[in-house]
């Protein structure tokens, strides 16, 4: 097709005005999906904000497990009175924020203790990934006699 007959096509008034309406149509569209990109691009970096003031406000210090912490966790979990505990934490063996290894003295027995994520204590037998029991190595460690109920 020659150029010229485009043109004459395109000079003809029904043409033209389709050709109106389209290309308004596409501005309109494109136009409507800035300002949505736009308004999703304010609103994501306003709460990117919020979420890195409250991270700055939170504190960074790792937290320490003490005897007297390890204590309060125990007499929780096991529902004692905390001033008068009958089961007492003698010691802090490892002292992981994550898994954090007591010992806990109850009627004059020693038991392996663990404190999970600061919250969660339990007795009982431990495995690692490969199986190997980490209760009873502790236990060997420090001279403590399993106690089998």
């Amino acid at each position: 097709m020659k150029f010229r007959v485009f043109l004459q096509r395109l000079s003809s008034p029904r043409v033209r005005r389709r050709l109106k309406i389209g290309l308004s149509v596409w501005g309109v569209a494109i136009a409507i999906s800035l300002i949505f990109k736009f308004a999703y691009d304010i609103g994501y970096f306003k709460a990117q904000s919020l979420i890195n003031d409250k991270n700055t406000a939170t504190p960074n210090t790792t937290q320490i497990l003490t005897i007297e912490s390890a204590q309060r966790i125990v007499s929780g979990a096991l529902k004692e009175d905390p001033d008068y505990p009958k089961t007492i934490v003698t010691q802090v063996i490892d002292n992981n924020q994550k898994l954090a290894t007591i010992i806990v003295e109850n009627n004059k027995q020693r038991k392996i203790g663990w404190i999970i994520d600061m919250r969660l204590f339990f007795i009982g037998d431990l495995f690692n990934d490969n199986g190997y029991n980490l209760t009873e190595s502790i236990e060997h460690q420090h001279n403590i006699s399993r106690g089998e109920n």
